[in-house]
C-alpha cells in the first residue's frame, strides 16, 4: 500500500502541472487565433476605408467639375443681361 502512495503522491502533481502548461499553450494559441482574425478584421475594415475615401474624391472632383460648368454659365448669364441692360 505504501508503493502505490508513492506513486499517487508523486503522478498527481506530476499530471497537474503537464495540465497547467497544457492549459497556457491552449490559452497561447488561441490568444494568437484571435489576434490573427482581429488583424485581419483590421485590414479589411481599412481596405474598405480607403475604397470609401477613393469614392469620396471621386464625387468631390465631379462636384467640382459640374461647379466649375454652372459658374461659367453663369458668367455668360451676366454678360448677357449687362449687354440687354
Amino acid at each position: 500500500m505504501t508503493e502505490n502512495m508513492f506513486y499517487s503522491a508523486f503522478f498527481f502533481p506530476a499530471a497537474a502541472v503537464v495540465i497547467v502548461f497544457f492549459m497556457k499553450y491552449v490559452s497561447s494559441v488561441l490568444q494568437a487565433r484571435v489576434r490573427l482574425a482581429q488583424d485581419e478584421a483590421y485590414r479589411e475594415l481599412a481596405t474598405r476605408a480607403a475604397a470609401a475615401q477613393a469614392e469620396a474624391a471621386a464625387a468631390i472632383t465631379s462636384l467640382g467639375t459640374s461647379l466649375d460648368e454652372v459658374h461659367s454659365r453663369l458668367t455668360a448669364l451676366e454678360k448677357i443681361l449687362r449687354e440687354v441692360e
